[in-house]
């Protein structure tokens, strides 16, 4: 139990540090048919002293999610936080080494790998590909895209894809499987439409679920 507040306590800690220490920060709210999500994810070069942006990329993720049959023992709410820092260098044609650390409901993980980025006013691609740096580590990789062309002089696409595959080098861990689409309109700083979740985990036989929606992004 102490264990569990401890992690707790940090998880509480990284999403108030990464509030406080951001302006503009993108908020997306999710209610699906079979849970609900709150989702802060956004990823900004650090600055220079000069104003210039330096070669350092910041990426940070705080979600949450509360299912709707919740009890005392099944359903328990979940949290995720995910902080990365990148070296980016011009010559390196958008990869970059990178260092993450994620906070959940089971622990801390420590990872490292190899990350990359190519991210545009209507265009952003985003992925990486690490590794835990614990016994018995499991593979993570991760990609995000997001596509938003102007329909009209007030209004843009919003289509977003996002997959995250956890590969276990351990016998007893599971494979874990996510993806997550979002397709609806962007109205200045304010994206809405239609989302669905999917999940899929297990060895020898796994058990799938879906999540399908309306989400609202807001970015503050």
């Amino acid at each position: 139990m102490k264990g569990y507040v401890k992690v707790f306590s940090m998880a509480i800690a990284s999403f108030f540090f990464s509030v406080l220490a951001m302006a503009q920060l993108p908020v997306e709210i999710f209610a699906g048919h079979k849970k609900a999500t709150a989702d802060i994810m956004f990823f900004r070069y650090f600055k220079k002293k000069e104003g210039h942006l330096s070669d350092w990329l910041f990426f940070n993720r705080n979600r949450a999610g509360i299912d709707y049959a919740m009890t005392t023992t099944s359903g328990l709410p979940q949290f995720g936080f995910t902080e990365a820092v990148s070296y980016n260098r011009k010559k390196w044609k958008g990869f970059a080494p990178v260092a993450v650390v994620q906070i959940m409901n089971k622990g801390v993980y420590p990872k490292a790998g190899i990350q990359f980025s190519n991210i545009h006013s209507n265009v952003t691609i985003f992925s990486w590909l690490v590794c835990e740096t614990l016994k018995d580590p499991s593979i993570d990789w991760f990609f995000l895209g997001r596509y938003t062309p102007g329909l009209t002089g007030k209004l843009n696409l919003f289509l977003q894809i996002e997959l995250l595959n956890t590969l276990p080098s351990g016998q007893e861990n599971y494979f874990n499987f996510i993806q997550r689409l979002r397709l609806g309109v962007q109205s200045t700083r304010c994206q809405f439409g239609l989302g669905a979740d999917f999940t899929a985990a297990g060895r020898n036989t796994f058990t799938a679920t879906q999540n399908t929606g309306l989400f609202l992004r807001h970015e503050f």
